[in-house]
């Protein structure tokens, strides 16, 4: 019997009913402008009967003469056992936009930076994760929450941080955010002073502090050095695997920039990067360990599972803590709880570390892949950054970028050219070069990918 109550509640249906031409009427064309307008969408169930004519206040007999008039005009389709529906020929017109926009152009082969290979999400994994998580989740978990995020998944992240990334965190020092770009926004307000950020880097670094000074890089990382005779209090690193030249910070040096906070009370960002994935090579730990009290330590899901999830954290040294938490009060949405626990109970139950685990196997196989084509299709060009991380870089001849980002385009692939991650006002010289995503395409289109920037890379021959 509660079933068929329950069945019967229908689903709600919003109605504006102009009275002046009769109730009949009214409905019937209400309904019909529902239905063209695209509110109501083909193959919609609409409420039954009994239910609509209670939520509109007019008489049972008016609404079965309304659903009646559109079967027969052809707006909606009513068969026994299956509730009367909206018309699947049917096709909303909506109006034009008032403004056109032009769209971005569109490439069939995508080697961009930023995005991992987001048709290997493990869904059914993340599904069971959310079911558990939600079903075990206290009564107060669907309040209005804590800015810090929830304990669940600051205990999760406490233990894998320390274990997988060698982090010294406890979970009161852990921040839930957004993503990396809105844990930097809010570090961005919290902090004072000029922070010191690579000349080569992620754009979203040098926009969140005005007035960054860019650090050289070689072989081994920032150059350090330089932060003495700089007016930097803080310093922003990509030090497991600098973005985009792909290597590590060398240790010495990671001794260095500790020692540099220490004495000039400054801070250390370390944006983990793609820092999970690593191939040829021991695993780099963070820089973190160090020193907790002068490093301020950033990851997210959003290379290892999937930036739709807007994840991220920051483990923070105790006198920014309170400073990050007042700025997220006033000025950032405070992430999803369901999303929050599923993670925590992904990374509890191990499946966390099995897709890092199955993924670092395929990217390496699939950055294989990639060598071998250029080794065969583009022999001459010279590639870094193969140890780790979800990119390669291919260093080309002077004065070249340009043309060469002209001939993926006309293969169809979009790309990015080395300078592009170059800070404006950078000690540097400009490098010439290529940031190539391996991470990005799926299995099914990396062959074909690959091949086609062999095709582009050609005219250097």
């Amino acid at each position: 019997m509660a079933d068929r109550d329950n069945s019967a509640l229908g689903r709600d249906l919003h109605l504006e009913l102009d009275r002046s031409g009769g109730v009949r009427s009214s409905v019937s064309g209400a309904l019909r402008e529902a239905v063209r307008e695209g509110r109501l969408l083909p193959g919609t169930t609409l409420p039954p009967i009994r239910r609509l004519a209670e939520d509109l206040g007019v008489s049972r007999n008016t609404v079965t003469e309304a659903y009646a008039e559109l079967v027969a005009e052809g707006w909606l389709v009513a068969r026994q056992g299956s509730g009367t529906r909206v018309a699947e020929r049917v096709r909303a017109t909506l109006p034009p936009p008032r403004r056109q926009v032009a769209s971005p152009p569109t490439h069939p082969f995508n080697l961009f930076p930023g995005s991992p290979d987001v048709s290997s999400f493990p869904r059914n994994a993340w599904i069971s994760s959310v079911r558990r998580a939600v079903s075990a989740a206290p009564n107060e978990a669907f309040g209005p929450g804590d800015a810090r995020g929830r304990p669940e998944l600051r205990r999760a992240l406490a233990e894998y941080l320390a274990r997988a990334r060698g982090v010294r965190a406890d979970p009161e020092h852990i921040v839930v955010s957004a993503g990396t770009t809105p844990a930097l926004q809010l570090l961005g307000a919290a902090l004072t002073g000029l922070t010191a950020v690579e000349a080569y880097g992620l754009p979203v670094h040098r926009e969140q502090f005005a007035g960054s000074i860019p650090l050289a890089l070689d072989d081994h990382g920032a150059d350090i050095s330089a932060l003495a005779a700089s007016e930097a209090q803080n310093v922003l690193l990509t030090s497991a695997h600098q973005f985009p030249t792909g290597g590590p910070l060398h240790a010495s040096r990671r001794t260095e920039v500790v020692n540099w906070a220490r004495t000039n009370g400054g801070l250390v960002l370390e944006d983990d990067y793609d820092g999970e994935f690593r191939y040829d090579r021991e695993p780099v730990g963070a820089v973190q360990g160090l020193d907790p009290q002068h490093v301020v330590y950033l990851g997210s899901t959003s290379k290892s599972l999937s930036p739709a999830l807007r994840l991220g954290w920051m483990v923070l040294p105790h006198p920014v803590l309170d400073k990050v938490l007042a700025e997220k009060g006033e000025h950032e949405h405070w992430v999803n709880t369901l999303d929050q626990l599923a993670l925590a109970d992904f990374i509890e139950s191990g499946s966390y570390d099995r897709h890092i685990r199955r993924m670092r196997l395929r990217y390496r196989k699939r950055r294989d892949q990639l060598l071998r084509m250029l080794e065969g299709l583009a022999p001459h060009v010279a590639v870094s950054g193969i140890a780790a991380g979800l990119h390669v870089v291919l260093r080309l001849p002077a004065g070249t970028e340009a043309e060469a980002l002209r001939q993926a385009d006309y293969e169809g692939i979009a790309l990015a050219g080395l300078g592009y991650f170059r800070h404006p006002d950078s000690p540097m010289p400009p490098q010439d070069g290529l940031v190539v995503s391996y991470g990005t395409p799926s299995e099914s289109a990396a062959a074909a990918t690959f091949t086609a920037l062999g095709r582009a890379l050609a005219f250097l021959r």
